[in-house]
């Protein structure tokens, strides 16, 4: 079967073989309800406290400051959901690059009476204290959320600082931090002592499983559930539990955490040589400016459409993602970009590498020349075409 290289690890990582072990026996002869009282409900319970324990070493919190969810978004709209409807209607800031279940959750909340500020970036995508202390001092946000990794760029906002700012403001701080977790250090015990609140985290980012995710969750903060029903995660995300995806999280945290400074050398060395040949191309590098992942490179290649080279490096063998928005059937170039002050022609050509644990030096020299080849016929293509 053809099987392309995959450069897409912020789409998606591949399960890791260990955490599939993990997971097995509670995909067949450990099937207890965690609910139960009987034998196979106490042993499902187990197994999720333990797991609860290992995301909570991974990230610096405590176990019981972990809440469960089925996903990156869905933890995301708990916190800015759960925490809105614990408080009058008032201003909520989010950057202006947030992934869309931020952005269109903030969104849902001004059809509900509140307001919105998308605070700025600047060319880098680093957010703009300018407009961040202007609207923490002169409109006073009940709410923050500011992603502490971008999944397009890379670029890695000092959240810490951000959150102490907005904490001496009065306002509630979450960072979405699915993106950051396995690839650099991640603390929440420190992130909470300069003023997060409560911070995402997901599975399927570090080699566990889709389906599976937390928000990490100061108890001191008030949140309205989501989904009602027979109170699981201390009555913030009713529902039958998720054994296995949950083992295998907490199994993918251990891990990740495990190997954190093995992976980030590696992958930083090989995101400095793509950088290299790509900077060689002509390549426009967005956010190279800033602290970025070590595993992400974003570019764009003028008068190049970005959705015709993915189409073209899929079939040559290398899967990597285009920076169009998350549907495709939106035309519009990405959002972070634009508000990046990219001129939206160059922003439809972006092209997004983001690199993983199994990705080698070979494959990125492979990858240069592959993309030297493709960039050759797209433009023979477009001087014909003219």
């Amino acid at each position: 079967m053809f099987a392309p290289v995959y450069l897409d690890h912020n789409a998606t990582t591949p399960l890791t073989p260990v955490v599939l072990d993990a997971m097995l026996p509670w995909l067949s002869q450990q099937f207890g309800n965690a609910s139960s009282r009987h034998e196979y409900g106490r042993a499902a319970r187990r197994a999720i406290d333990e797991a609860r324990n290992r995301v909570a070493v991974a990230v610096g919190a405590h176990p019981t400051e972990i809440v469960f969810a089925s996903g990156g978004s869905e933890a995301n709209n708990l916190f800015i959901k759960g925490a809105a409807a614990c408080l009058k209607p008032g201003l909520l800031a989010v950057s202006a690059i947030e992934h869309p279940c931020v952005i269109k959750s903030a969104e849902q909340l001004v059809r509900r009476g509140w307001r919105l500020h998308k605070v700025a970036v600047d060319a880098d995508g680093r957010i703009d204290a300018d407009d961040y202390q202007n609207v923490l001092r002169q409109q006073v946000p009940k709410l923050v959320s500011i992603m502490l990794a971008n999944n397009e760029t890379g670029v890695v906002q000092d959240v810490a600082a951000l959150a102490a700012q907005a904490r001496s403001a009065g306002a509630c701080f979450h960072t979405d931090a699915v993106q950051a977790v396995g690839k650099i250090a991640v603390d929440f015990r420190t992130l909470n002592a300069a003023g997060v609140q409560a911070m995402t985290l997901s599975a399927h980012k570090i080699g566990g499983p889709k389906g599976a995710a937390a928000l990490v969750l100061d108890k001191r903060v008030d949140l309205e559930p989501l989904i009602a029903g027979g109170g699981h995660e201390r009555g913030l995300r009713s529902g039958t539990e998720n054994v296995a995806a949950i083992v295998g999280f907490g199994v993918a945290c251990e891990l990740a955490v495990r190997d954190l400074a093995g992976t980030t050398a590696r992958l930083n060395a090989l995101r400095n040589r793509l950088e290299q040949g790509l900077s060689a191309m002509g390549a426009a590098l967005f956010g190279a400016a800033a602290e970025r992942l070590p595993n992400t490179l974003y570019f764009a290649f003028a008068d190049i459409d970005g959705e015709t080279l993915v189409g073209v490096l899929d079939r040559a063998g290398y899967a990597v993602a285009s920076g169009a928005a998350c549907s495709s059937a939106n035309p519009e170039p990405s959002h972070v970009l634009g508000a990046m002050g990219v001129a939206p022609e160059l922003a439809r050509g972006a092209v997004r590498v983001s690199l993983g644990a199994a990705n080698t030096a070979e494959q990125i020299e492979d990858f240069l020349l592959t993309l030297q080849d493709a960039l050759a016929k797209l433009r023979r293509l477009t001087a014909i075409a003219i």
